[in-house]
């Protein structure tokens, strides 16, 4: 894996370093806000599913949850992780998708996945996840480029691609899957944010004819499907933030991580943030193409999902004071207004990721940097 990835902070490769390590060590109690954060109005979680690998974006099909699995690596093509040379990321397929109900099982498994090597944590694989009618769609994160995808395992080549399963008969016993885009090799020829040539497409939703997705290591937002070429819709720049470690500022890139369809069809972007991921600089951002993006809501730290509930817009906070922090990232549910005054819906959540709505109960994929110790929990919202 290039070895670049950790300055370019595709997602999680970058927080391998800081959060990896300790993905097993347990949480201390939060009891700090997000800067200009309202009084809190959390609800107790509620545990609906275990045992998953990395999970990362959820959907509902129906009244059916399914999770995007990242997978835990596996043994394979172990090379030095991006931050530490001693500590090495391994290829596997374990990858998976999720389906929760009465009878939860794994209905699509053999993806590729990156994980830490030994603990499996931190893994990169699959992650944004959406429905087409009776199908799945999900994109398959990984960071790097078509020339490192190509020293790994047949399995790997859907790394950095958007694709969609279909099952045949009325179960996902038998399944097809059928790549609808490689984005990875988009920004591999395109490197539209002109800052060298990454991509780990990670959220995902359907609009229309056509998918978007946002490419949490190209920095943009793309539209791909519908029988057209893949497109830019917004690029996400880099701001001068201090350094932790040193006297002066370093670049901050922005790593766009999930995007929404908000009031009068404009798109909603989140932003996990780069190195430092200092807390309260994340933001949202409201996206009409062929316009510049423009900043909605700021004061956030390191969001990895968004979704509109009931004219209402939720966030999920993966860590409430920054990925820096020693320890397992503890972070939130927040109710976000425009501005910078927020609002915590769930707080004390280890490493939450993805969000999805439901009959006034808010569904939040936790540890989400865990191989075996993820889990999927329920509150209901205020």
């Amino acid at each position: 894996m290039s070895r670049k990835l950790a300055l370019r902070t595709s997602t999680f490769v970058v927080a391998t370093g800081v959060a990896a390590a300790t993905a097993l060590v347990a949480a201390p109690v939060d009891a700090a806000r997000s800067p200009g954060a309202a009084p809190q109005r959390t609800t107790a979680a509620r545990v609906l599913a275990s045992g998953l690998n990395n999970p990362r974006h959820l959907v509902f099909r129906g009244g059916t949850l399914y999770v995007a699995e990242a997978g835990k690596g596996g043994t394979k093509n172990c090379v030095p992780g991006p931050e530490d040379p001693t500590a090495f990321v391994c290829y596997g397929a374990t990858g998976s998708i999720m389906r929760l109900g009465k009878h939860p099982r794994r209905i699509i498994t053999g993806l590729p996945s990156i994980g830490d090597k030994g603990t499996g944590a931190s893994a990169l694989g699959p992650s944004g996840i959406t429905t087409v009618g009776g199908k799945l769609a999900f994109t398959v994160g990984g960071g790097g480029t078509p020339a490192h995808r190509a020293t790994l395992p047949a399995s790997a080549r859907r790394i950095g691609t958007l694709v969609v399963a279909s099952h045949r008969g009325k179960s996902w016993t038998r399944h097809t899957l059928r790549q609808v885009a490689d984005l990875m090799r988009f920004e591999a020829r395109n490197d539209p944010d002109g800052q060298g040539a990454d991509s780990d497409p990670t959220g995902l939703i359907r609009r229309g004819s056509h998918f978007l997705t946002t490419d949490s290591g190209g920095n943009d937002l793309l539209r791909a499907g519908g029988g057209d070429p893949i497109r830019v819709l917004a690029k996400f720049g880099n701001r001068m933030v201090d350094n932790p470690f040193a006297p002066g500022q370093v670049p901050m890139q922005s790593v766009p991580t999930a995007v929404a369809v908000g009031p009068g069809g404009a798109l909603f972007v989140s932003e996990l943030t780069g190195f430092p991921f200092p807390q309260g600089a994340a933001r949202i951002f409201r996206v009409v193409p062929g316009h510049a993006p423009t900043v909605w809501a700021t004061g956030l730290t390191n969001v990895t999902d968004l979704t509109w509930y009931r004219g209402s817009l939720y966030a999920v906070q993966l860590a409430n004071t920054g990925l820096l922090a020693p320890g397992l990232p503890v972070g939130s549910l927040v109710k976000v207004h425009r501005g910078s005054t927020h609002t915590r819906i769930g707080s004390n959540l280890h490493a939450p990721y993805g969000v999805a709505m439901r009959n006034g109960t808010a569904f939040v994929t936790t540890c989400s940097v865990c191989a075996g110790g993820g889990k999927v929990v329920r509150m209901q919202l205020p």
